[in-house]
């Protein structure tokens, strides 16, 4: 028995009729199955980012979805103090995973982080809830997109695997009840592969 709680299919393809009139199967373009990956993530806040730690061992912490920009398929906000940057300058390397709990769809990313201070993408991205994690101080640059501490994580997405609920809720629940009584595996949605 797989424990994957998904439909056994083949990646998604795009099905091209040719001139001579044959149909071919094409892996869907990546930027559409990243849109749809997107759009998952845009319904949830938190993603848990995991590093390498310099002794090689793993370390995750939640981390909040920024809006998107150029310069990186996913940003987020950071502190120039943290340890996550150290880990980050050593293996750039990184993995987010998101959970919701509602529908049981998942989200696994695998990337490339890298570090920017560039204040204009930091003015672009910046939000008022910021504020809490960057103390008032005696700058007054403190808590506004100008404090020098602010620092983004860019992720370059390089493969990403999901799991999208393609039923109600209530048939949601239904299977995993029927898997949990017959011992089968509940079909909760379509899994989907992102490769770059």
């Amino acid at each position: 028995m797989r424990a994957c709680g998904c439909d056994a299919r083949p990646p998604e393809v795009v099905w091209l009729r040719l001139l001579d009139g044959r149909a071919v199967a094409r892996p869907r373009p990546m930027r559409t199955e990243l849109a749809k990956l997107y759009d998952m993530i845009d319904d949830l806040d938190t993603a848990m980012l995991t590093t390498r730690r310099s002794d090689g061992h793993l370390v995750s912490r939640a981390m909040a979805n920024q809006k998107r920009a150029a310069g990186a398929d996913l940003w987020f906000v950071t502190s120039d103090a943290t340890h996550k940057l150290d880990e980050l300058a050593t293996d750039p390397h990184v993995n987010l995973a998101y959970f919701k709990d509602r529908t049981r769809e998942w989200i696994s990313v695998a990337g490339l982080a890298k570090v920017s201070r560039d204040r204009e993408t930091i003015r672009q991205l910046y939000a008022p809830d910021w504020k809490m994690w960057f103390n008032n101080g005696v700058d007054p640059r403190y808590g506004t997109p100008d404090d020098p501490r602010i620092v983004l994580i860019g992720v370059e997405v390089h493969s990403a695997v999901y799991l999208e609920a393609n039923k109600p809720q209530p048939v949601v629940l239904y299977e995993i009840v029927k898997g949990w009584l017959t011992g089968t595996e509940p079909k909760l949605g379509e899994m989907h592969t992102v490769e770059k």
